[in-house]
């Protein structure tokens, strides 16, 4: 076994037991430890603080600075709770993740289920993207997310193992065309979940609009595929409605897309994730360099791309 291989197993058998009994930490001590935890990651290792604050001065230039401090604190103890809570995935109840994680709107999706339709769902780094998992115990269709497998192979078997608990098959973004292609080809019944909100790598952006005020690239894939397989798409809306809870909502992007204009479901999807960032700023995941290719849009790339024809 090559030696990395053998670093990495070795820093995972010593993690996971730690993880294994967070994950069976009750709430109250689990928040105990979410505020101890925050305190070290803010205060002492100040992890990505001036991205944050970087990613906030230009989202709001006119609220005052004091103003975006307390968006930042709420930021990094949000962002705390919410990956233990992921690790709390491991041990928690259907019960319990049922009545934390609250859907409505669920008739959208079972409509389209009795209409035996794939359906692409799309969603950003906002609140609790993980426990949003859960939606697979309320529908009839087998659920897939598409993720980035994480470098470490025993940490990245956690990851699939913790999102497969509610029957959630992870999809390799570098699979994702073949995946969904074979999922329409056996007419399977699925739900596939993309999480769009990230920077694409400019040579390859097709598609550049406005987020938070911002010209930015913009991932199209997730309505590249609505478009060629005729799937609908739908908006998964999270709120946090308390500590450990969120109440989320389903929003229906289009059940016909390959009538709206290209680029009109992804356009659409950004302005959803507009609406919740507006709502409540400090669930938003800001230690991503989301606006880092800003203003770079390529001077041969028109203001609105030639539209591609939904079989390319």
């Amino acid at each position: 076994m090559p030696i990395f291989l053998i670093m990495q197993r070795a820093v995972y058998l010593v993690a996971y037991p730690l993880l294994w009994l967070v994950a069976r930490l009750p709430f109250p001590l689990l928040y105990l430890l979410s505020d101890g935890v925050f305190f070290l990651l803010f205060h002492a290792v100040r992890y990505r603080r001036q991205v944050v604050r970087a990613n906030l001065a230009l989202v709001f230039p006119d609220r005052p600075e004091s103003e975006r401090r307390t968006i930042e604190r709420r930021f990094y103890a949000h962002m705390c709770d919410m990956f233990l809570e992921m690790i709390k995935t491991l041990a928690i109840s259907e019960r319990e993740m049922q009545r934390r994680f609250q859907i409505d709107n669920l008739e959208i999706l079972h409509q389209l289920e009795r209409q035996n339709r794939i359906v692409i769902l799309l969603m950003p780094h906002y609140a609790s993207w993980e426990w949003a998992l859960s939606l697979d115990s309320h529908i009839r269709s087998r659920g897939y997310g598409v993720y980035q497998p994480l470098g470490n192979p025993y940490f990245d078997k956690l990851v699939r193992r913790i999102r497969a608990k509610w029957g959630t098959t992870l999809i390799p973004t570098r699979e994702t065309r073949k995946g969904v292609a074979e999922i329409v080809r056996q007419r399977e019944l699925a739900t596939i979940g993309f999480i769009s909100d990230q920077s694409p790598m400019v040579k390859k952006a097709v598609h550049w609009g406005d987020f938070m005020g911002i010209t930015v690239p913009m991932h199209t894939g997730a309505e590249e595929l609505c478009k060629k397989h005729d799937l609908p798409a739908v908006y998964l809306k999270v709120r946090k409605t308390g500590r450990g809870f969120y109440r989320s909502e389903i929003i229906l992007l289009s059940d016909d897309p390959q009538s709206v204009p290209d680029f009109g479901i992804t356009d659409a999807f950004f302005r959803e994730v507009e609406r919740s960032i507006l709502e409540a700023p400090e669930y938003y995941f800001w230690t991503h360099k989301r606006w880092k290719h800003r203003n770079k849009r390529p001077k041969h790339l028109p203001a609105r791309p030639k539209e591609v024809t939904s079989g390319s």
